[in-house]
């Protein structure tokens, strides 16, 4: 509980990745992808529970003995690829209902995000309060590299686009800030409401690029392991 209201942390961990076989349990630096997630919610010390959604017994069962809570599994329409995020969130928050949990606010923490520590979790959640934000959603800079895309032709010849052929400067280009899927915070009234975390008053949490790689493929599997071994530092946030 934070300021009098009941918080619920949302892990999502089905177990069909089809990148990463098994993703969201690999051992990395010899703990279980999900387990950093899980140990961040646990430290940040203000949720009520800390839920794991998996449609899988064996990731039920390393997600309890990992200290997450998992009293019930997805059913399979909320297990496969084309599975919305969405639907699983209202599935959870309807199971816990059922079991008479209700909460004001709750955060949907991705497991492929193994860099965010609580320090960003309780951030985020002092964000909202200072805010009186329905949603905060974090992010993170990006420099705008599109200028350098170029198509490939049937023959296999390379298309050059305009601005590589009138030799656009790389400092020229437009840069911000994009979503980097680590964090989203919001009221569980708004979201019913709306059915996303976009529609109501929504501020972003700013992270820096290292803290926000989100593992899709064994490269960034490999990058993630090498910085949480060698101890990460922060670099210099943007906003």
């Amino acid at each position: 509980m934070y300021q009098n209201k009941r918080f619920l942390a949302v892990i999502p961990a089905r177990s069909g990745s089809k990148g990463i076989r098994d993703k969201n349990i690999k051992e990395l630096n010899g703990k279980p992808l999900m387990g950093y997630t899980i140990d961040a919610c646990k430290k940040a010390g203000f949720f009520d529970d800390i839920l794991v959604s998996t449609d899988s017994k064996l990731y039920q069962q390393m997600a309890v003995e990992l200290g997450a809570a998992v009293p019930f599994l997805r059913p399979p329409h909320l297990s496969g690829d084309d599975a919305a995020s969405g639907d699983v969130i209202i599935h959870v928050l309807t199971e816990m209902k059922k079991q008479g949990n209700e909460y004001d606010y709750f955060m949907l923490l991705q497991p492929t995000s193994p860099l965010r520590d609580e320090e960003h979790i309780l951030e985020s959640v002092m964000l909202l309060f200072e805010k009186q934000a329905d949603s905060v959603i974090s992010v993170c800079s990006y420099n705008c590299m599109c200028y350098l895309a170029v198509a490939i032709t049937e023959t296999g010849e390379m298309q050059v686009p305009d601005s590589l052929k009138k030799q656009i400067r790389r400092q020229d280009m437009g840069s911000g800030c994009r979503i980097n899927g680590a964090i989203y915070l919001t009221s569980v009234p708004c979201y019913l409401k709306y059915g996303n975390f976009y529609s109501g008053k929504t501020y972003p949490y700013f992270m820096d690029p290292l803290h926000s790689i989100d593992i899709d493929d064994n490269y960034q599997f490999y990058l993630a392991e090498l910085l949480l071994r060698d101890g990460v530092k922060p670099m210099e946030s943007f906003g």
